[in-house]
């Protein structure tokens, strides 16, 4: 065979082809032979111009390490590609609408601008000053681009923050919108409430055998049950490959010696006299001194003299400290110090010391006994390390060629579990991971019967499942759901009552009668003086019924009704109650930039659903 290899390429074929390429690259180049004649491949055109595959690759690429920077776990699996894709295609081809609406009103930026721009931007500086080489490697690691795509890249971007900025800067919010805004934000009003509870209309409340069976038959689709699998799985984590019996005595000895010295900390008690800095500070330090020497009660000179008011009164003692939390002289002079011994003047940050001694003790370690098994589950799992990579190295291959998961838990010596249920909302862990559960939902798990891929699912824990069972939504048969049906029915009929009650109400409240006139009415008015929009004592669907209500006129109360989880609410709105007189200047100017450039965004966003309305979109 490999001498007919060898005679063909003697041959005239094998010679004509040779021109062929001889000629293809002196006039075309190399892209004749790898991308072939008909130029890069598209993705879409907007308005003609092309939206190029390399360079929408290009975005999702970046749009995908994005998102992954942004987990706390970073997890490709999670990531919705199809998603990413469509919003990126999707941005595209906003940016060339605006591109080239730009372009048509002339705003274009010259390469002498693009230059000016490139020299300034701090990442390609050095010292202060551009960098030619940091410049490439910048473009080039960080932003996967070449020079020549990255000037283009920006160039768009400039064009489209000077027409973004251009527009949303041009809102304007006139004074008198923002001082009514104010002066709503800071109304109250005056209102009272009637509750009507489910009480009141239990008595009349009734479902029929009918009515469940007619609720169920229009609203079935609420009475499916789930689709759901049953997964078995194999869970790898770094404790399951984790072997204390393979961590020596002595090294459990060598750790513990390390621990019990780390543990073994000594603490000192210690009082002080604390002489700040001042004027009269030698003159104190040496009386207070001389004092010592008299065999004068170190506690009483404390509380006597020293500036430290917190310790003062208790004889200067501020209790056990260990190495690292005092000022370096005052630690010096305390480890110093023998048992009722008191130190000379001792200078630190906070002024001048005398320093005595109270106690010492040391924290008590466990023994070896009790800290050996700690010790070597510990020294297990930081040894683990590489045999996890190994054990999921050879799970994920013995998983992705096995057409079960009993072959491979038995050969790495791993438990097969089963879960019953599991929707495509997820459930109890692993099947909370979405990457996961996308796999077992997917064509090749759910139908064609595959393992799903070695999924990481937590720090050093792995899963990989397949599904056992399917079982399809289906439709929950009448006598399962009938209690359903009749507390829901129930409780609509009951909210109905209540309403067509508070109905009743208002009409005869708004035709001037009292409440104390009707004879259906047991409840009271409950008052709400001066409520703002944000009241925490009144439920909040009451609070905003009473805001939307038109403001009373001539003294006369405005009614209306809000339903609450418990029941329904009549309001009477009594007064509305303005508060003109103290808007803040400060604030009103505040609030005027702040709608201001809202109305900006909005304009621009209309402005760009516009452009891309009216643009033709071609895709291939």
């Amino acid at each position: 065979m490999l001498q007919d290899i060898r005679d063909n390429a003697q041959g005239t074929i094998a010679k004509i082809i040779i021109v062929v390429l001889i000629v293809s690259l002196s006039i075309w180049g190399m892209d004749a032979i790898i991308g072939g004649f008909s130029g890069e491949p598209e993705v879409a055109t907007v308005n003609g111009e092309e939206i190029t595959e390399r360079e929408y690759l290009r975005v999702v690429q970046m749009e995908s390490q994005r998102r992954l920077s942004q987990m706390e776990t970073p997890d490709p699996s999670l990531l919705d590609e199809n998603l990413i894709r469509r919003e990126v295609l999707e941005g595209l081809v906003q940016e060339r609408v605006l591109t080239q609406d730009a372009a048509a009103q002339g705003l274009e930026l010259s390469d002498a601008d693009i230059d000016s721009l490139i020299t300034q931007m701090p990442q390609f500086q050095l010292d202060g000053r551009f960098n030619s080489d940091q410049f490439l490697a910048v473009v080039r690691n960080n932003y996967g681009m070449g020079i020549a795509e990255f000037r283009e890249a920006l160039r768009t971007q400039v064009v489209v923050n000077h027409i973004r900025s251009g527009i949303s800067q041009s809102g304007f919010i006139a004074k008198a919108g923002a001082e009514k805004l104010m002066g709503l934000q800071g109304q109250t009003r005056d209102f009272r409430t009637l509750t009507l509870s489910a009480e009141e209309v239990a008595d009349e409340v009734a479902v029929s055998d009918e009515d469940i069976a007619e609720y169920y038959q229009a609203n079935q689709a609420l009475f499916m049950r789930p689709e759901t699998v049953t997964a078995e799985y194999i869970t790898l984590s770094l404790g399951a490959v984790a072997d204390p019996e393979d961590v020596s005595e002595a090294d459990v000895q060598a750790r513990y010696e390390e621990r019990a010295a780390e543990m073994a900390n000594e603490e000192r008690q210690t009082a002080h006299i604390l002489i700040e800095d001042g004027d009269e500070a030698e003159l104190t330090i040496a009386e207070v001194e001389q004092k010592l020497a008299d065999g004068e009660d170190f506690a009483e000179l404390a509380k006597t003299y020293s500036a430290d008011i917190a310790s003062a009164g208790n004889g200067g003692d501020v209790g056990y400290v260990g190495r690292g939390l005092f000022d370096p002289a005052y630690e010096e002079a305390m480890f110093a110090l023998n048992i009722g011994e008191v130190s000379g003047p001792v200078r630190s940050s906070f002024g001048t010391h005398f320093i005595k001694l109270l106690d010492v003790r040391e924290s008590e370690v466990p023994g070896l006994d009790v800290m050996a098994d700690d010790i070597r589950a510990e020294l297990a799992l930081e040894r683990a390390g590489e045999a996890y990579a190994k054990a999921r190295s050879d799970l994920a291959d013995s998983a992705y060629s096995a057409d079960n998961l009993m072959d491979p838990a038995s050969e790495l010596g791993l438990e097969l579990r089963e879960k019953d249920g599991v929707t495509r909302d997820g459930g109890m862990p692993p099947f909370d991971h979405a990457g996961l559960l996308r796999q077992l939902y997917s064509e090749d798990v759910l139908e064609e019967g595959y393992n799903t891929e070695l999924i990481d699912v937590g720090d050093n824990v792995s899963v990989v499942a397949r599904v056992k069972e399917h079982f399809p939504a289906a439709q929950l048969p009448l006598d399962e759901v009938e209690g359903v049906i009749r507390a829901t029915l129930e409780q609509q009929k009951t909210r109905e009552l209540l309403a067509a009650r508070a109905e009743e109400i208002i009409q005869a409240l708004t035709s001037g009668r009292s409440l104390d006139e009707l004879d259906s009415v047991s409840a009271e008015w409950e008052s709400h003086v001066a409520q703002d929009r944000n009241a925490a004592t009144t439920m909040p669907a009451v609070v905003a019924k009473a805001f939307s209500m038109p403001r009373p006129e001539s003294g006369a109360a405005v009614y209306g009704r809000a339903e609450t989880a418990s029941g329904v609410v009549v309001v009477a709105l009594d007064a509305v109650n303005d508060n003109v007189e103290d808007i803040d200047a400060t604030e009103l100017t505040q609030l005027s930039r702040f709608m201001a450039t809202l109305q900006g965004q909005r304009e621009y966003a209309a402005y760009q659903q516009y452009l891309r309305d009216n643009a033709v979109v071609e895709r291939p």
